[in-house]
């Protein structure tokens, strides 16, 4: 008996062979036609020849350089920076959001895909075993046991190329997600340097407001001296200490400020807020940007900036799913097989007679239904309209946020200088006046208004700093730099 199932089972296999292989090589005979739909053709980009911005304060329109958009980070030549985009690189929740959007479309375009293969099964009637009872009028009236096992297989040949067309959109929508996660992991990048230049400007701006407040005490005490000696009135000690305390009251919202920046800087890196306050307590200098700063031609910024190849990749996805659209107007064939065995009783289920098998071709064709399949067609011909636009928005956005960028780094360093050189003279203000009023030679409204103009010229030099250091950011941002040194593994 078992020499007999084991025959039985070759004789399934060579069987299940020869149709599934009749199967494969009729379907890829059939669906070597040309798909239905439009090609994907991309759209021509007209690009300026170069900036409109006039490129100073380092900027020149030199090819860039790769490594240095690669880690334009580096440039700024702070350790803790380059720690905290690497951590946030790792941990960063939006872009972990973004990893799993990649393997979605993955495993979509895998989907697609097993629609271009043959489906198989096995199994029986009714579990194996079957009861059947044919009609008194019809038949004989009785019930019969009815023993069924096999496989089936099935296969709609893409002979109009609605499957490869949705291939192609799948394909297309997996390089949108890809450029999705750069597009994050750019945003990513330049907001932690924004939030660290941020946490800088906060301790520096304490700083100088400390300063301050200490050369104000003094003044304050110097006040007190002069009126216990008759040598002033007391409006001069009012005045001195209202000062004082004005400059005091600045420390808390510059205390709460620092506080936020290193708490989002905390999330950022997928940790708790708080969880930095330790490692960003030291006070360091705001990070200097580099002397030189090579910005390329605008075409070259269109072909690497992340957001305008997603846009791209979304239209070619469109364009396919016009195609998969109109591949409904046409019929779909298939080619179906089944081999098996049949049997009245169980014990006779394996003998060589009661091989059972079939396979032929079928097709279905959607000959009337209102309407619905063309305006499907012109529904996914919108879309593809609507993709369009929104690539060449994203082109004009593109262009845009380079030229704010490049005007905003290099006016912020002519406002920097002048700062520097206000604050400068701001100090020798106050030294005379302090020893001008020291010796009776002016009144202390000229030490106030000193003093003020020193704090105020020295808080503005320090968000002048900040500004630069992070209108650079902005700008490698703009530029598309930072996604190509640090993808994560699970993309590829």
């Amino acid at each position: 008996m078992s020499v007999i199932k084991q025959n039985i089972s070759r004789h399934f296999i060579n069987r299940v062979t020869i149709v599934f292989s009749g199967l494969t090589i009729f379907g890829l005979l059939l669906s070597g036609c040309a798909a239905v739909g439009p090609d994907y053709v991309p759209p021509e980009v007209s690009a300026p020849k170069k900036w409109s911005a006039s490129l100073a304060g380092g900027l020149s329109a030199e090819a860039m350089d790769p490594e240095n958009m690669a880690n334009w980070w580096s440039t700024l030549n702070d350790p803790t920076l380059t720690s905290l985009i690497e951590r946030a690189v790792a941990n960063n929740l939006d872009l972990r959001q973004a990893q799993a959007r990649v393997r979605e479309a993955r495993a979509r375009r895998g989907i697609s895909q097993a629609r271009r293969f043959p489906t198989i099964g096995a199994g029986g009637v009714g579990g194996l075993v079957n009861v059947v009872r044919s009609s008194e009028e019809t038949g004989s009236g009785t019930e019969t046991d009815l023993y069924a096992v096999g496989f089936d297989a099935g296969w709609e040949l893409d002979v109009f190329g609605g499957v490869r067309r949705s291939v192609e959109a799948a394909e297309a929508a997996l390089e949108a997600s890809k450029e999705g996660l750069h597009d994050v992991m750019v945003s990513l990048l330049a907001e932690v340097a924004l939030n660290y230049v941020e946490v800088r400007s906060f301790q520096t701006r304490l700083s100088i407001a400390e300063a301050n407040q200490k050369a104000q005490e003094e003044t304050y005490g110097i006040t007190q001296a002069r009126y216990k000696s008759g040598l002033t009135s007391d409006l001069d000690v009012e005045q001195a200490r209202y000062n004082l305390e004005g400059t005091r009251s600045k420390t808390p919202p510059l205390q709460i400020g620092l506080e936020q920046a290193r708490n989002r800087l905390a999330v950022l890196l997928g940790q708790n807020p708080g969880t930095l306050k330790d490692e960003l307590t030291e006070r360091k200098d705001i990070p200097i940007t580099p002397l030189d700063v090579a910005v390329g031609v605008p075409a070259e910024v269109l072909r690497r900036r992340p957001d305008v190849r997603k846009a791209e990749s979304e239209l070619a996805a469109q364009s396919a799913q016009v195609g998969v659209a109109t591949a409904e107007l046409y019929p779909k064939f298939m080619l179906t097989g089944s081999i098996g065995l049949e049997a009245l009783s169980l014990g006779n289920l394996f003998s060589t007679g009661n091989r059972a098998y079939g396979i032929g071709p079928s097709f279905q064709w959607n000959i009337f239904d209102g309407g619905r399949i063309r305006q499907n067609i012109k529904v996914q011909s919108a879309l593809q309209e609507q993709a369009l636009l929104s690539y060449e928005a994203s082109l004009l956005t593109a262009l845009e946020d380079v030229e704010n960028a490049l005007t905003a780094y290099a006016k912020e360093q002519t406002r920097r200088q002048s700062l520097a050189e206000a604050s400068r003279a701001a100090q020798c203000a106050v030294e005379l006046a302090q020893n001008q009023y020291t010796s009776g030679l002016i009144n202390f409204q000229a030490v106030l208004d000193a003093q003020r103009a020193l704090l105020s010229l020295q808080d503005q030099l320090a968000q002048s700093k900040g500004a630069v250091t992070s209108n650079l950011i902005r700008l490698y941002k703009a530029l598309g730099g930072g996604w190509t040194s640090l993808e994560p593994a699970s993309e590829s």
